[in-house]
């Protein structure tokens, strides 16, 4: 792919120079930061493709800095931490992350991952521009969903999987499908991935998230977006 300006915080400096070589290798344009701090003020200063992002920073951590991010900006980011647990994958996601890779990693992974989420999929970009649930409004070309409380921004991947629903509309959706068509074809067991993401939409679409309407769960299968009949 190519062309995109990544941001690389870590505050390992050998990390760091790998990381940018391979990068640059791949004719990325590649910055770097070492503390969170810094990760937030490069982040607000210049303009970035994909944030990777690691969790154990000095000062403002990783997830932290992710939290702050999103407060303003869809950018995706890619959290890389040595802790493996679901629990930490949940962790990152929660915070706002679109992926996750676990250190050790080879440079093939990562690169593989930041292709994955720098890919925009065809097959999630939904037939119309606007779906309403409700008294909410998704508007898919602002990605953007409006309530009667104000509006809401959809992250990348948040778009992608909406999308993706609202393109194959009241049928059940298996967990690999989904995976494989918002995230790529090298996924399809990362079932936390959906739960999180599933539970972030949720929030933005549903009146009440915990009793959804729309985005269902099918059990042992995966979801569905139940529309409203016409």
């Amino acid at each position: 792919m190519g062309e995109a300006r990544i941001l690389v915080v870590d505050d390992d400096r050998q990390i760091q120079r790998v990381m940018r070589t391979s990068l640059e290798a791949q004719r990325y344009e590649a910055d770097q930061a070492g503390s969170g701090e810094e990760a937030i003020e490069r982040f607000h200063s210049g303009r970035y493709d994909l944030i990777l992002l690691d969790i154990n920073l000095p000062g403002v951590t990783g997830l932290e800095a992710c939290r702050k991010i999103r407060l303003s900006s869809d950018v995706p980011i890619i959290i890389m931490t040595v802790r493996d647990t679901e629990k930490d994958k949940v962790e990152a996601l929660d915070a706002g992350a679109d992926d996750y890779v676990a250190k050790p990693f080879g440079m093939p992974e990562l690169l593989a991952r930041i292709r994955a989420t720098l890919r925009r999929n065809p097959r999630a970009e939904p037939g119309a521009t606007r779906l309403k649930l409700g008294d909410v409004e998704i508007d898919f070309e602002a990605r953007r969903v409006v309530t009667p409380t104000g509006q809401l921004r959809l992250t990348s991947k948040e778009y992608d999987l909406l999308s993706y629903f609202a393109s194959h509309p009241n049928r059940p959706l298996t967990h690999r499908e989904l995976l494989n068509a918002v995230w790529g074809p090298d996924y399809g067991e990362e079932h936390e991935y959906l739960r999180v993401f599933v539970n972030r939409l949720r929030k933005k679409i549903e009146s009440c998230p915990k009793s959804p309407k729309y985005l269902l769960k099918e059990p042992w299968v995966g979801y569905r977006l139940e529309l409203p009949k016409a």
